[in-house]
């Protein structure tokens, strides 16, 4: 047993972040939001520090062609409030994906999984979602991470 051995505290002049790529074609939602906020906020890395941000940068592409399991793309709903009396509003995820930006419902999912406050919107701030398969990050050269590898269920 080893004693006086302290705890690792990640200071931000020893944190990498890297640059990560995944395609979403075909992908489960929620599958792909638990992993992708998970890399955003470096739980994956050994240097993982709570009160720092170790995450990586994440790019998805093909947002539009995200798979939701079950009926969750007629029956899941996203409301909002207009802040008007009796202004609660709402829209499936059918309508939001068919739409003119599907990107926000990998956005929202995401969201909801990392942390709220002021570390939560700074680790937001390096998801990048695209819809199509191109994006203005190549000059980074992120790797490829390929999800549906990951798991037979990541895929539908």
């Amino acid at each position: 047993m080893v004693l006086n051995q302290k705890t690792y505290s990640a200071k931000p002049n020893e944190i990498k972040h890297d640059w990560v790529l995944i395609d979403a074609d075909g992908l489960v939602l929620g599958r792909l939001a638990a992993l992708v906020a998970t890399r955003l906020r470096g739980k994956h890395k050994v240097t993982y520090t709570p009160h720092m941000d170790c995450g990586d940068n994440v790019i998805i592409i093909n947002a539009e062609k995200v798979k939701l399991t079950g009926n969750k793309r007629e029956d899941k709903t996203y409301y909002w409030h207009t802040g008007y009396p009796g202004g609660i509003k709402s829209r499936t995820a059918a309508k939001i994906l068919d739409g003119k930006h599907p990107e926000r419902v990998i956005e929202k999912a995401v969201t909801r999984m990392v942390p709220k406050g002021p570390l939560g919107r700074k680790v937001l701030r390096k998801l990048h979602v695209y819809v199509g398969d191109t994006h203005p990050h190549e000059a980074q050269k992120p790797e490829v991470y390929d999800v549906a590898k990951l798991n037979e269920k990541n895929k539908r």
